[in-house]
């Protein structure tokens, strides 16, 4: 009697050809840069970055001395005049040359001492800036475990289809040989007609497997910033480092909670915000600043047209109803705030390492038993078709033993590929992607 070949060559052929990819594969590391250099997420955290910087030069520019230049031209339609009586005398003179007249002037100003307000504005930018650049970073490790996750969402899809497609050709050649097995009456109808509807739901499968490819496709595309319906071919060959998972939990953890840019990105808004209420409470303080200027003003009544000046002058904020201190301890407060939710942060990174490291232990430990229940499976398969073609066994038997290899292979290379995102979960919960 004919037989079909096996599904697990099928499969195994089509995983091979899947593993062996040529050398215009897409690999996993030309989408983060793909993904770094498209995606608008990311480019919006970066153009924020920027700002910030852009906010602390600000900041700092403010001790320098500033010049303001101004000039106008006003129009009368009755220009007034200086009117004067004194001693039974009256006096009236011209102020401006004719019904209009010209100013300018050039005005200087270098602040002198500012109780520490100017201190802490800059000292509470560079803290900002530095918070930016850490979420720069922490979204750039974020996009990039986001990509690998759809990068082996598109793997895991595939494999799903390979072994879709497999099925359907075991059952389907299976199929055609009970139909001859019923043909000369060595087996009953009911066998044909069950195989034919296990046929029948491995095509289903098979096209649910084959709409998954489309959308884990679409789902990596998006990301990285490519048409929704590109189907590049992706390399199987992933970049993980194993020897990472065989650290000391303890020692991964502290390396965590001292490389994360998310907690440095807290940690620098907290103080931050301590030194935007700082800021805030000196100016309750005295304010010394120097001036200076040029002035003209065009006249008919002054010796002279233009003159200059230089002075220092004070300011002090001595009652505003409490606008400047409630405003220094709303930031005090959101700074306690973001102080907490610092600690919290910590707590999330040591949990997610720890999640990391029970993932890829979990993973490897499933691979090694998935690995010999996937051969046992194929001889069971095997076994079933010889006893079935001898008589010595049942249709169901057959079907139950496609359904267990198939099922056996799709779950270890699911465990082979979860192994692998675990690791790139790892190095993300690590610091290190």
């Amino acid at each position: 009697m004919r037989w079909p070949a096996r599904a697990g060559s099928v499969f195994l052929a089509m995983a091979a050809a899947s593993v062996c990819m040529s050398s215009s594969a897409e690999s996993l590391s030309e989408a983060w840069q793909m993904g770094l250099s498209r995606n608008m997420e990311f480019a919006a955290v970066a153009a924020e970055a920027e700002s910030a910087r852009a906010a602390e030069s600000a900041a700092r520019a403010e001790r320098w001395p500033s010049l303001t230049a101004a000039a106008s031209y006003t129009q009368f339609d009755n220009a007034p005049q200086l009117d004067i009586v004194a001693a039974g005398m009256a006096l009236q003179a011209p102020i401006f040359p004719g019904q209009s007249y010209a100013s300018g002037g050039v005005q200087l100003k270098l602040p002198l001492y500012t109780s520490g307000r100017l201190s802490a504005q800059i000292g509470a930018a560079h803290k900002v800036a530095m918070g930016a650049a850490d979420s720069e970073a922490a979204a750039r490790s974020g996009l990039r475990m986001a990509i690998a996750t759809a990068y082996v969402n598109v793997l895991r899809s595939q494999r799903l289809l390979q072994a879709a497609q497999s099925s359907v050709t075991s059952l389907k050649a299976h199929a055609s040989d009970v139909k001859l097995m019923v043909e000369r009456e060595l087996v009953t109808r009911s066998d044909l007609l069950a195989a034919q509807v296990a046929l029948a739901n491995a095509e289903q499968l098979r096209v649910q497997a084959d709409n998954g490819v489309a959308l884990a496709y679409a789902g990596y595309n998006r990301l990285v910033g490519e048409p929704s319906e590109r189907t590049p071919e992706l390399d199987a060959v992933l970049p993980i480092e194993r020897a990472l998972s065989e650290q000391p939990l303890d020692q991964l953890i502290q390396s965590a909670l001292n490389s994360r840019s998310e907690i440095s990105a807290l940690g620098a808004q907290a103080d931050a915000l301590s030194l935007q209420s700082d800021a805030q409470r000196a100016l309750l303080l005295p304010q010394l600043a120097l001036s200076g200027g040029y002035t003209y003003v065009e006249n008919e009544i002054l010796d002279r047209q233009s003159f200059a000046a230089v002075g220092i002058g004070v300011s002090w904020n001595l009652f505003d109803g409490g606008v400047v201190r409630n405003r220094s301890e709303s930031l005090r407060r959101a700074s306690r705030a973001a102080q907490h939710r610092l600690d919290d942060l910590r707590s999330q990174v040591q949990l997610e390492v720890r999640q990391a490291w029970l993932d890829v232990r979990a993973a490897q430990a499933r691979i090694a038993a998935l690995r010999e229940a996937r051969a046992q499976a194929e001889e069971n398969l095997r076994m079933s078709r010889e006893l079935y073609g001898g008589e010595l066994g049942t249709n169901t038997q057959v079907l139950d033993a496609v359904t267990l290899q198939i099922t056996a292979t799709s779950n270890h290379d699911n465990a082979v590929l979860d192994e692998a995102l675990s690791l790139l979960a790892l190095e993300r919960a690590v610091g290190r992607l």
